[in-house]
């Protein structure tokens, strides 16, 4: 499938704009571009952008609700009642228990955690979760990145006397539980100036209200950031405004003095020593956490987030990074088998759901990115358990696969998420009717530039351009994802340097590239994983055109930049 390059231009405002943070700052133009593109139009919006202050958090008593969990935690306190801290299993909800649980230990000794099987409870507020609240004597539980649908479930739990706080991110229905206070900036109702926290960011704002109403100074609060980042993350939520606060002193606290378990995985992962970034996080340090739960038990993870005993958290440590190992080989096995199931998928249809009562539910959120990354269509994978089919949702770029899977509510028993990523819970008998219905809400909603991979390609600049200089204040940009991607470049008639690029990998399927252009000498090195298809026109130094973004590549102590190829066309003859 190809895929279309999607060029940013800038209006004619825009482009004064961009001289004028082009001679301000004193960098080039092409980074001045990146800044306007971004929103960013003066000298004091880049200095902000550029070196972020912790006084750019927003006061948490803005969050609708945040007065009255404050108050009904800090009577639990004082009442020394017990309270127990409850989770999703994935990395959101882990990190926002383990963040939660650091802090209030410290003030009472009557807390404990609680985290669902993903297997034999399912996700979100379970009532074997509110009973063993009940037999083990906590009259509180803090619900971090779930709960906002529990609303028979938390009538439930107050007819046994268990008060909830709820602290979520997903998108709320009209109606919220009956809860103490439910903390969640999608609410309709809520002022909170930024709504795109993750689980845990809603978590962190539970403790940064507990703290300042008990005058408990905010460096009790730093250490805590580095779950904040992990969590921002990997459960992809924008880096934009507060996130990417969140998320800049939260790499700087997992790169200089990360806890004990972060250290171990970060260990495990090859990335001691290293600089790390947000990707670091997304496929190496994320996959981990979430091993756990999907192979064994979330609880593990906590466990190992919150340990302050070395010998510990190396052990468990290598306990998740098999998990891990398990889990990869489990994935692989399934998408072959997802594979095999599709066969030729029909021109016209728009989009993929796919079932086998056989496949480990742990497993079939990772199966249904990767579908959807393949064939470009918003897909769901789904499995048998505890008697319901039950599943998760990616969608491709632009479509809300939650609205999708929410116009088909009727048929449901569960469901949660985002635009881009869901789950969902049906009886068996509704799932024919639930892929008709499905199929037809995208046949009718996607748009024609949602079926092709797109790439957003922010500026066309020759290899002259790539100096240390330009890496080093593109570099000051990130921290990157979504809402401040990555800037991607495209170069015009690039050929081979020489005869030296050449293909590498076990199976010979990536391309290791050594380019030059017509611009200057500078040879700029380059890696394009499983483009081998153009290895030839590369020998027979055919021009080509590449988009890519620019990364630093350490290689036995030496650091160079190297292109990551994002994709390679043919140059149109002049």
């Amino acid at each position: 499938m190809e895929t279309q390059w999607i060029f940013s231009p800038i209006d004619a405002q825009q482009e004064v704009l961009q001289q004028q943070i082009a001679t301000e700052l004193g960098v080039s133009p092409v980074i001045a571009k990146i800044l306007v593109q971004r929103g960013i139009t003066t000298f004091e919006e880049a200095r902000l952008f550029f070196r972020p202050d912790l006084s750019q958090l927003h006061d948490p008593f803005l969050m609708k609700d945040m007065d009255k969990a404050v108050d009904r935690l800090n009577l639990a306190l004082a009442k020394k009642e017990g309270i127990l801290i409850y989770g999703d299993y994935d990395v959101d909800g882990t990190t926002a228990v383990a963040l939660v649980y650091t802090l209030l230990q410290r003030y009472t000794s009557n807390i404990d955690f609680y985290i669902p099987d993903r297997y034999t409870e399912g996700y979100g507020i379970s009532y074997q979760g509110i009973d063993y609240a009940k037999s083990n004597g906590y009259s509180l539980i803090i619900a971090l990145d779930c709960g906002i649908k529990a609303i028979e479930k938390v009538d439930y739990a107050k007819k046994l006397g268990i008060d909830f706080i709820i602290c979520d991110h997903h998108t709320p229905d009209d109606e919220l539980p009956q809860a103490v206070a439910v903390l969640d900036s999608k609410r309709s109702d809520c002022t909170y100036p930024y709504e795109h926290l993750s689980g845990c960011g809603v978590g962190f704002k539970l403790m940064q209200a507990f703290a300042q109403n008990n005058n408990i100074d905010f460096s009790r609060l730093k250490p805590l950031l580095d779950l904040v980042v992990v969590s921002i993350a990997s459960d992809i939520v924008p880096i934009t405004g507060e996130n990417r606060v969140l998320a800049y002193f939260g790499l700087k606290q997992l790169n200089e003095n990360p806890r004990l378990g972060l250290k171990s995985i970060i260990n495990l992962c090859g990335l001691a020593n290293k600089d790390i970034t947000i990707s670091d996080i997304v496929f190496k340090i994320g996959p981990r956490i979430n091993a756990s739960g999907r192979i064994q038990s979330a609880r593990e993870v906590v466990e190992l987030l919150v340990s302050r005993d070395a010998d510990f958290a190396r052990e468990k440590s290598d306990c998740i990074n098999n998990y891990n190992d398990e889990r990869r080989n489990i994935d692989k096995q399934t998408t072959e088998e997802a594979k095999l199931l599709l066969g030729e998928i029909a021109q016209e249809q728009a989009s993929i759901v796919i079932y086998n009562p056989e496949w480990h539910k742990g497993i079939v959120g990772i199966v249904a990115s990767r579908l959807a990354e393949e064939y470009y269509r918003p897909t769901v994978v789904l499995t048998l358990a505890n008697g319901f089919v039950s599943g998760s949702a990616r969608s491709v770029t632009g479509f809300d696969i939650y609205k999708a899977i929410d116009s088909c509510r009727d048929l449901l028993e569960n469901f949660g998420g985002h635009i881009y990523a869901a789950g969902l819970t049906l009886k068996e008998s509704n799932l024919e009717e639930f892929k008709k219905r499905f199929e037809a809400y995208v046949q009718e909603n996607i748009l024609p530039e949602q079926k092709t991979p797109q790439i957003e390609i922010d500026s066309e600049i020759t290899f002259k351009e790539i100096t240390p200089k330009f890496f080093r204040i593109l570099r000051q940009c990130g921290p990157f994802g979504p809402g401040n991607m990555k800037p991607v470049f495209c170069t015009r008639r690039v050929f081979d340097y020489e005869g030296n690029s050449r293909l590498v990998g076990r199976d010979q399927e990536h391309l290791k590239l050594e380019m030059v252009d017509s611009s200057c000498e500078n040879v700029m090195n380059g890696i394009a994983f499983r483009m081998k298809d153009y290895n030839d026109d590369l020998k027979a130094f055919n021009p080509l055109d590449i988009c890519y973004t620019i990364e630093e590549n350490v290689f036995n102590g030496n650091t160079s930049m190297q292109l990551q190829i994002r994709d390679i066309k043919l140059s149109q003859t002049k």
